[in-house]
């Protein structure tokens, strides 16, 4: 099928829309979303790309780009630079010399080092058990690496500051986790991972716009299996509640839950309060405060 790039996100010409039959699907790497362009609906979510970072149009230009090896990473501590001296054709003392330069490359002996090797394999074990996509992974990876230089690790908790990472470029994607799903995944409390954050954001100077509701729609609606007239519903009231004011002062994922549950009655496919807490890690006391201030301020009438 044909396949057009644009800024991070692909499209794809080789399947079709189960919902309205279009073939305009995109694959959007930084959401980690396959949607279809006409309907809005997911299609699928939790994709990865896996594709080497060079390009090639021909066998000989492919062959040529695999010899210089595998692409730079900011996911291993060497960026994935590492080479392993071939042994060829040398004996004795230059082997010996082989040998030595092996052995010293993966050996390491800095406990800086083993430590930035541990924080990294713990951003990549957190990052699969979120299924996150790898444009993600080296977002952290990188910015790791900053605090690093910083010399904001030393006498912290390297897996407090790990998930507060992962924590930051989730939210930098786009693609926003609660700190419920970072604590379900992480070797620390959540109270921890809250104070890394913000001892992160103000030591690196991250600037993050507040999350907003309607970033934690598409994922909430498709864990629970709800179709994209919900979806687009959702979203509609979060605009309205969002221009009314009434989303001051309360968290994003509260928002996002009430709105969700009260779409889902709306378009038929109902889901019980419990459900959508179990989704999103909101208690169904706040599902049910939330759903009545915006069913009433918006005039949404529901029957149940």
């Amino acid at each position: 099928g044909n396949v057009s790039e644009a800024g991070g996100r692909v499209e794809l010409e080789t399947r079709e829309c189960p919902d309205c039959g279009s073939k305009n699907l995109i694959s959007d790497y930084c959401r980690a979303e396959i949607f279809c362009a006409e309907c809005g609906l997911i299609i699928a979510d939790n994709i990865v790309d896996l594709g080497p970072e060079w390009r090639a149009y021909d066998a000989e230009q492919v062959a040529k780009k695999v010899r210089v090896g595998a692409p730079m990473t900011y996911r291993m501590h060497d960026k994935g630079l590492s080479t392993v001296v071939s042994r060829g054709g040398s004996r004795g003392q230059e082997q010996h010399k082989i040998k030595t330069l092996q052995q010293r490359r993966h050996t390491t002996t800095n406990t800086n080092e083993r430590s930035f090797i541990f924080a990294l394999s713990e951003i990549d074990r957190m990052a699969c058990a979120l299924k996150l996509p790898v444009n993600i992974r080296e977002a952290a990876s990188m910015l790791y690496r900053q605090a690093m230089k910083k010399h904001l690790i030393r006498g912290r908790s390297i897996e407090g500051i790990t998930s507060a990472i992962l924590y930051i470029s989730c939210r930098q994607c786009g693609v926003p986790r609660t700190l419920e799903e970072m604590e379900d995944i992480s070797r620390v409390e959540q109270k921890e991972i809250s104070r890394s954050y913000r001892f992160l954001l103000r030591e690196l100077g991250v600037k993050l716009s507040p999350a907003s509701p309607v970033d934690f729609v598409p994922r909430f609606c498709s864990l629970l299996e709800l179709g994209s007239e919900t979806r687009i519903r959702a979203i509609e009231i979060i605009k309205k509640a969002t221009e009314a004011e009434l989303t001051n002062g309360r968290g994003p994922i509260g928002i996002a839950a009430a709105a969700i549950y009260i779409a889902a009655i709306l378009s038929g496919q109902h889901r019980t309060q419990k459900d959508v807490s179990v989704v999103t890690g909101v208690t169904e006391v706040t599902i049910r405060n939330r759903y009545k201030e915006l069913s009433q301020q918006l005039n949404i009438d529901i029957l149940l």
